[in-house]
C-alpha cells in the first residue's frame, strides 16, 4: 500500500519533469545577428556580416522580442520587432540597428506590449539604407510568449 501510494505521489512530478514549455527567450537567433561590424561609407554606414549572420540568409528563423508599430493603428502587418523592451530598444539609444528586425506578417494582428515569437524568412539587407537592416518576410504570428 506504501508503494502505490509512492507511486501515485510520483506521477504529477513526472507530468511536470517531462513538460516543456518555450517561454521565448533566451533566443539563440539574436546573438548571430548582433554579431556584425559597420563600414564607414559616404553617406552612411555599410553593414558587414559575420559568417554566422550570412549562415542565416534566405532562412526561415522565429525571433522572440516586442512590437514597435510603423504606423498609428491598432492593427498592423508591417513593424518592427526588437530584441529589447521599448525602453531600452534602438530608438530610445540603448541597442544599436541589429537589435530590430524589419517584420512583414502575411496577416494582420492587434498590437500588443507583451514579447512575442514571430516566424519567417530572414533577409540581409546592406544595400537599402531606407530600410532595415534585417528583414523578416511572409512571416507568421507563432503566439505571444509567456514568462
Amino acid at each position: 500500500m506504501k508503494k502505490l501510494f509512492f507511486l501515485l505521489a510520483l506521477v504529477p512530478l513526472f507530468g511536470i519533469a517531462q513538460k516543456s514549455v518555450y517561454k521565448g527567450f533566451p533566443s539563440t537567433i539574436w546573438p548571430k545577428l548582433y554579431s556584425i561590424q559597420f563600414q564607414k561609407e559616404k553617406d552612411n554606414d555599410k553593414p558587414i556580416f559575420s559568417k554566422e549572420t550570412l549562415a542565416l540568409s534566405n532562412k526561415v528563423v522565429s525571433l522572440p522580442g516586442y512590437m514597435v508599430p510603423f504606423e498609428n493603428g491598432l492593427k498592423g502587418s508591417h513593424f518592427m520587432l526588437t530584441s529589447l523592451p521599448l525602453n531600452a530598444c534602438f530608438f530610445c539609444g540603448v541597442g544599436g540597428p541589429e537589435t530590430i528586425v524589419e517584420v512583414y506578417l502575411t496577416k494582420a494582428i492587434n498590437y500588443t506590449d507583451k514579447p512575442i515569437e514571430v516566424k519567417g524568412k530572414l533577409i540581409l539587407n546592406d544595400k537599402n539604407p531606407d530600410r532595415m537592416i534585417y528583414i523578416l518576410e511572409n512571416a507568421e504570428l507563432t503566439g505571444e510568449i509567456d514568462f
